[in-house]
């Protein structure tokens, strides 16, 4: 069900099986961290621009290069951004 040229940023699920719609935030968070440009214009085809800003406002996983990167290109407000804030002290 995706793409095979896809399929090498899916190394850790069935492919085979793998419906991206069902999983929209893990898809676009995993494109968005380790994606190439085909890849990201899958994705900007894929989903609505409404739909990646809310991950790259929510995902933690990106990385703090990646979060920066988008959230720039999205016009997402760092303090926005879940990656690019500091965990709470203890």
């Amino acid at each position: 069900m995706i793409p095979r040229h896809l399929r090498p940023f899916f190394w850790d699920v069935d492919v085979t099986a793998f419906d991206p719609h069902c999983y929209p935030e893990y898809t676009i968070a995993r494109l968005l961290e380790f994606g190439d440009a085909p890849a990201i214009a899958w994705l900007r085809e894929a989903f609505s621009e409404e739909e990646i800003r809310r991950v790259v406002r929510a995902e933690r996983r990106l990385s703090r290069k990646s979060a920066t990167f988008w959230a720039l290109v999205y016009h997402v407000p760092p303090e926005q951004v879940a990656a690019l804030q500091r965990p709470a002290a203890r």
